[in-house]
């Protein structure tokens, strides 16, 4: 009998790509090329390295293939020209709704095309709250660390938002028999194909490291314990990830459900015939229903981002309930990962608190998101706490820096700081521990949640980024230590750089690594009276 996981593991065995516009053209004397599973790929040298941008990985998940696992790409004759990036996918920021679904493709950049290399593979997972984001971001631009570090560097795009992370039961897949978290299968799918591809990228398939932010980070970890993908991993980097749980970044499956029947009965058709409805009447109904306030949504669950929906292949339970990774890890936070969510720019911006009412209120805010009913007591205290720990390490107290400092520690901190207290008892595996802590330009301030992609892929100085990040001698400092200890991780070593001092795995005294300016210091996490109050209303349980 065939399994759905065996039928899962079929599909995801990728054998080819879609003929695509600019197979055949003229090819440059020196512009490189391979073989993948697909066919011939053409890409081009940049400084010391070769990239191949926009590789198919999986076909267009549109019409039939809308809501259903990735499929196999189809062989293609000619040498295809990968030399540009793809689309990014549908998301909120909007473009051309129809391309922008076509977007299952992968870039490589890579020092060597010489198959006998076997340099170390690093695959990057981006963020963006499972709803926004693409490898062809000047951030994530991997040239740099591919140069550094000596290995292959691989992004890529999966889908996001309603196409990406949810589910409903009527559109089980007749291949595998999944009906959720389609961008959760693509992650699984990419990994299949550097595997069965890094060779011809002068890549190792049984070295590959894993790295992933935010939302990436979550799935960096969930895909270290997935049997699918678990054994295609040597080691992971989680950065500032966002453990999945509901009803905080969450749907539970009814309500996963629930929202697909709203989404349908708004578009006048079955939920089967989503896949004919365009893809961006679909990305704004669901942008708009999750902007409502909570009291008129069709459903309670996923308050804040909706990420990967409980599934018994995909995801069975929850991160808090599941073990640990047996491989060894890095997990990096931020120091002040709220002020992304606080400070300019933001990608959802509200109004800041500045009295005691108001801060009363943006703290109640919070808190409800994870937790049924908080009692006015509880919303007090939680303020008084704060209050009282700022004041007692100087640090600011005004009504925005505590704010913030509850936004990065319900989203990010607090997981992160209980998954590092777990490895302390379990031992599974060696886990290192970092505070990112180089703060960014004014009028930007903290060190944000997302701080840490400038200064791993060394695109600090890109103009989409200096503003905010800066280019001086300590930015430069600090981006070559970074990628030194990434370096020496994806190499099978100890992470460590000369400008650093010795960082080993977390112990009982949770000792961790503190970057700044480009230099460091081992110390124990700060701040960790005022996680109380999340551990006191069962915060991620």
């Amino acid at each position: 009998m065939i399994t759905r996981r065996a039928l899962l593991g079929t599909t995801f065995a990728l054998a080819g790509a879609a003929a695509l516009a600019g197979c055949g053209s003229q090819a440059g004397a020196a512009d490189p090329q391979v073989s993948v599973t697909g066919g011939a790929i053409r890409g081009a040298a940049t400084g010391k390295v070769h990239v191949f941008r926009g590789i198919p990985y999986a076909q267009s998940p549109t019409g039939q293939n809308r809501f259903r696992s990735p499929r196999p790409v189809t062989p293609w004759r000619d040498t295809l020209n990968t030399t540009r990036f793809g689309s990014d996918f549908i998301q909120p920021a909007g473009g051309d709704p129809v391309r922008q679904e076509d977007a299952l493709y992968a870039n490589v950049w890579t020092p060597s095309v010489d198959s006998s290399a076997l340099l170390p593979v690093i695959v990057y997972i981006h963020g963006g709250g499972w709803s926004r984001g693409a490898g062809s971001l000047p951030v994530y631009d991997g040239a740099a660390l591919a140069e550094r570090a000596g290995a292959v560097v691989v992004n890529f795009n999966y889908r996001l938002g309603a196409f990406g992370f949810c589910g409903h039961p009527a559109l089980e897949d007749p291949e595998t028999g999944l009906h959720t978290n389609w961008g959760l299968q693509d992650q699984i799918a990419l990994l299949r194909w550097v595997s069965e591809n890094a060779r011809a990228f002068g890549g190792d398939p049984g070295n590959i490291t894993l790295v992933g932010t935010s939302a990436g980070g979550a799935s960096t970890w969930q895909l270290s314990l997935h049997p699918q993908t678990r054994p295609l991993l040597r080691r992971i980097i989680s950065v500032s990830q966002a453990h999945v749980w509901s009803p905080y970044l969450s749907l539970t499956p009814d309500d996963a459900t629930a929202t697909f029947d709203a989404l349908a009965a708004a578009q006048g058709v079955s939920v089967k015939n989503l896949k004919d409805v365009p893809a961006d009447r679909i990305r704004d109904w669901w942008v708009a229903q999750f902007a409502q306030p909570r009291a008129q949504r069709v459903v309670e669950s996923g308050r804040q981002y909706r990420g990967p929906v409980l599934d018994p292949v995909l995801l069975p339970t929850f991160d808090i309930n599941q073990p640990l990774p047996d491989i060894p890890a890095i997990s990096i936070y931020t120091s002040t990962e709220g002020s992304f969510f606080t400070g300019p720019g933001a990608p959802e911006p509200q109004s800041p608190p500045t009295d005691a009412a108001t801060l009363h209120a943006a703290f109640r805010d919070i808190l409800e998101q994870g937790v049924p009913s908080i009692p006015e007591s509880t919303v007090s205290d939680a303020v008084a706490l704060y209050t009282d720990s700022a004041k007692q390490d100087g640090r600011p107290s005004d009504p925005l820096s505590l704010w913030t400092e509850l936004w990065g520690d319900a989203l990010i901190r607090h997981g992160v700081l209980a998954f590092t207290r777990r490895a302390t008892v379990e031992h599974r595996a060696p886990l290192y521990l970092m505070e990112y802590a180089h703060p960014v330009q004014p009028p930007y301030f903290g060190v944000p949640h997302e701080s840490t992609s400038p200064f791993l892929f060394g695109t600090y100085a890109h103009p989409s980024n200096v503003a905010k990040f800066g280019d001086g001698p300590k930015e430069r400092e600090t981006s070559a230590a970074f990628m030194d200890l990434v370096t020496e991780f994806a190499h099978g070593r100890p992470p460590a750089s000369s400008r650093l001092p010795r960082w080993d795995p977390v112990g009982n005294d949770l000792r961790q690594l503190v970057l700044r300016d480009g230099a460091g210091t081992i110390t124990t996490p700060t701040k960790t009276t005022q996680l109380g109050v999340l551990d006191a209303v069962q915060w991620g349980k």
